[in-house]
């Protein structure tokens, strides 16, 4: 079974893999072998944060992976308490050291956090490290699209990738579609639902879905994603659950089976009721 993954390429000329790998609660020798794991079984596109506090972790798998690093897409994020333009400065610099890398091929803005106001000056610093080379690619992360529109109106520079709450029972439909207008790459965090996962894995209508296809139901929630034009970043510390998330990209899901995930949303449906609107995270 062949290790390639389908790529896209966003409104920067970066082309990265059309799934990812999740990383957070991945730490120490065991964070590393896992995600040593994922790369050996063909991920690419590899996530993480600075508040997940394993950029560290990440960088030594990628250390002691055979992958070349330049075919390696490495994401990390600034946290909300770090927006200030000079600490988000520091900060990018920070992470880099943590990981031991040179650059990282994409770095979000983790929350925009309306209420302090300050995710220009933090969007700003992004654009200016990407002009000196400590980052390929920007964007932003469970940003609205009035957010958005206030960094595009303040700085004339659009977000690459908005990486945001998408899984069948919150389908972020809004968000998506105006991304995809806009041309920002949509990826989407918690794909399968997390804390809601075990909901979702004895769903009797995806199962129904999933034994039509011969698939699991993972892998059909994962295929809605990619038709949806999201990017889905699934976690496993299974190496052959790994292989199952990866192994998406050689059926295609009906309308009407499309249709059945889309009625599964529920206007409260966010796992943890994080309201980009409302929501502060430092």
């Amino acid at each position: 079974m062949s290790l390639q993954i389908p790529t896209t390429t966003l409104n920067d000329g970066l082309i990265i893999p059309k799934i990812g790998f999740g990383t957070v609660s991945f730490k120490g020798a065991k964070g590393v072998q896992v995600i040593s794991s994922a790369l050996k079984n063909g991920y690419r596109l590899i996530d993480s944060a600075y508040n997940y506090e394993n950029e560290a972790t990440v960088g030594k798998a990628i250390e002691n992976s055979p992958v070349s690093r330049d075919e390696i897409i490495v994401t990390s994020k600034l946290p909300g308490r770090y927006h200030e333009y000079d600490k988000a400065i520091f900060t990018i610099q920070e992470s880099l050291y943590r990981a031991n890398l040179d650059y990282y091929d994409l770095y979000l803005i983790h929350w925009p956090n309306p209420k302090q106001g300050k995710f220009v000056e933090a969007w700003q610093a992004l654009v200016d490290a990407q002009k000196w080379g400590l980052l390929r690619s920007i964007g932003v992360s469970n940003f609205l699209p009035e957010h958005i529109e206030i960094l595009e109106k303040e700085t004339g520079v659009l977000p690459s990738i908005n990486q945001i709450e998408l899984h069948p029972y919150f389908n972020n439909m809004d968000t998506l579609n105006w991304c995809l207008e806009k041309g920002i790459q949509v990826e989407s965090w918690s794909p399968v639902g997390r804390k809601l996962a075990g909901d979702l894995l004895t769903n009797e209508q995806i199962n129904q879905i999933a034994n039509r296809y011969g698939k699991s139901i993972t892998q059909i929630i994962l295929r809605w994603h990619i038709q949806l034009g999201s990017i889905p970043i699934p976690r496993s510390s299974s190496s052959a659950h790994q292989i199952e998330n990866r192994d998406i990209f050689d059926f295609e899901l009906s309308e009407d089976d499309m249709a059945v995930l889309h009625s599964l949303t529920k206007d409260d449906g966010r796992i943890a009721n994080q309201d980009p609107a409302e929501y502060e995270e430092f």
